[in-house]
């Protein structure tokens, strides 16, 4: 097992992988290779840099033609994951202009676990700070299990997750108020913690930033969600779950 924490993005991704057959030295350099790209992608859409090309796409001094193809493709999503979302994840009504960092988190990891498949590993769980997506199954293994932080006991688990797919939690306990409702500029919400389980890490993160500032309309918008599960917890400890997910009985893996 490979086990790696890269400080990236405003948060620390890690890694746990399991080469399989894939040789030992091969499997290191995919995970210094997935590292290496998510930096990249810091460099790009890190709206705390002046000089990132989001930065200059937000103040009118780049345009899309002109930007690295990366941006197409995450405003795409961007657009999807608003339709989706019913417009409670709207990048476009951001203080300050475009704004996808609700999404690219969940795809820079998505990324980079696209390098650990290329390179042939057997098994790996990326986690970019809650974003999590996964690739095959260690041995003996039947699914993943996957913990949800409790949204106010720091050294607990609202619950564990039994999946195969990306899972991705949104929340204002860590960071404090910094999720914003774009259709009122709100940052306060009756949700503590959105979770949400799909095949695209993406969109899982998108959305589940959409369930919290959906606030009493998130279960309704989560049961909408063709493909996409849900597990929601309001500040009052009120939980709510869509039909879909599965709990696990035992530990996480």
């Amino acid at each position: 097992m490979i086990v790696h924490a890269e400080p990236v993005m405003g948060t620390v991704v890690s890694f746990h992988v399991e080469p399989g057959e894939c040789p030992a030295v091969q499997a290191h350099a995919a995970v210094a290779a997935a590292c290496a790209r998510l930096h990249e992608l810091d460099d790009l859409f890190s709206t705390w840099k002046p000089g990132s090309p989001i930065s200059r796409f937000r103040a009118g001094l780049l345009r899309l033609k002109e930007a690295p193809p990366e941006m197409a493709l995450v405003l795409e999503l961007c657009e999807e994951a608003r339709v989706l979302s019913l417009g409670w994840f709207d990048p476009w009504a951001m203080p300050g202009g475009f704004d996808p960092t609700g999404l690219v988190k969940g795809w820079a990891t998505e990324q980079a676990l696209d390098i650990l498949r290329l390179a042939g590993v057997e098994a790996a769980i990326v986690n970019g700070g809650g974003d999590i997506a996964v690739l095959g199954l260690p041995k003996n293994v039947h699914s993943w299990r996957i913990g949800v932080r409790h949204p106010w006991r720091p050294d607990a688990l609202a619950c564990v997750l039994e999946t195969d797919r990306a899972v991705a939690t949104s929340g204002c306990y860590e960071r404090g108020p910094h999720l914003i409702n774009p259709r009122d500029g709100r940052m306060l919400f009756r949700t503590a913690s959105a979770t949400v389980v799909g095949s695209s890490l993406p969109l899982c993160d998108a959305l589940a930033t959409a369930l919290v500032v959906a606030d009493d309309d998130g279960p309704e918008i989560a049961r909408s969600l063709e493909g996409y599960e849900a597990y929601i917890v309001g500040v009052d400890g009120k939980e709510d779950a869509t039909e879909g997910i599965v709990f696990a009985t035992e530990g996480v893996r």
